[in-house]
């Protein structure tokens, strides 16, 4: 891919995409919010049963 063939392609992008409103962005913070307390749950499990279970 050329640079010309680059910038063309970004320049394809920046136009169809567009600012999210309000209501798409609460509802990303949420499903970002709720991906990382998973995750920290399920961390928080793996350690806690790692240290029941050692000796």
């Amino acid at each position: 891919m050329s640079l010309t063939e680059f910038i063309e392609s970004v320049r394809r992008v920046l136009i169809v995409a567009k600012k999210p409103n309000w209501q798409e962005y609460k509802l990303m913070l949420k499903v970002t919010l709720l991906g990382v307390t998973l995750i920290g749950v399920l961390g928080f499990l793996v350690k806690l049963i790692f240290t029941l279970l050692s000796p």
